[in-house]
């Protein structure tokens, strides 16, 4: 059953699992199940998320019950209207803040700007040896992008050579081998974690935020971290 966030008679978020799609995709014929029908199963009504986000990301979802809603959610989320914040653990000590401006290409080839401010939270070395490295090393990040550009955290972590942890398309090969050996642990360390924005109807700002799930909160006690 799907941990649901917020519910009133235009709105419903949901904390979505790691791994769930949201809904189904000619490029993933594995999935057999997806948020989308899971969610209309359980409240036993229509709804159609307002946005997306990837497949092996957790974290808050948003959907809509009617399409007036749907239209004036998604317009925000295009006018970046939307406050948006991640939690990522990734690989090394980052700096206490970094702000990331760089052009991300599309699939045609054109560049888009995309810009991704970040603030360390905790560090954890731990005694497992990598490499020529005798411990690892690792942060625990929140994120806030301002763009909503295709993998945009996943790529500006990679680029300023901290990726995150479980991210097989832009993380580190080493690092991903490790967790799965050591910790049978394969989850993507990203979760969506807070939403920030006017309620389309009522006009009230509303602030949604989903707590870590169980995979993401295993790898914080293990490095001994707490919220």
């Amino acid at each position: 059953m799907l941990d649901i966030l917020f519910r009133d008679e235009h709105l419903i978020a949901i904390n979505k699992p790691h791994g769930l799609l949201v809904h189904r995709s000619p490029i993933a014929i594995d999935a057999e199940e997806f948020a989308l029908q899971m969610l209309r199963d359980q409240i036993g009504q229509k709804v159609n998320p307002v946005h997306r986000i990837d497949r092996k990301t957790g974290g808050l979802l948003l959907f809509a019950f009617d399409k007036p809603t749907e239209i004036a959610m998604q317009q925000q989320f295009m006018e970046n209207q939307v406050s948006k914040s991640y939690l990522a653990i990734v690989r090394g000590y980052t700096d206490d803040n970094g702000e990331i401006d760089y052009a991300l290409r599309k699939e045609n080839g054109t560049l888009q700007e995309a810009f991704t401010a970040y603030t360390t939270l905790q560090r954890a070395e731990i005694d497992v040896p990598l490499g020529a490295h005798a411990t690892s090393r690792y942060s625990l990040l929140r994120v806030v992008p301002t763009t909503g550009r295709m993998h945009q955290i996943r790529k500006h972590l990679s680029h300023i050579f901290h990726p995150i942890i479980g991210d097989r398309t832009h993380g580190c090969n080493k690092q991903n081998k490790l967790f799965k050996e050591k910790w049978d642990m394969t989850t993507m360390l990203l979760h969506a974690e807070n939403l920030v924005f006017k309620h389309p109807v009522s006009g009230e700002q509303v602030t949604i935020n989903a707590p870590v799930l169980p995979g993401f909160k295993q790898v914080m006690d293990m490095m001994g971290w707490a919220l």
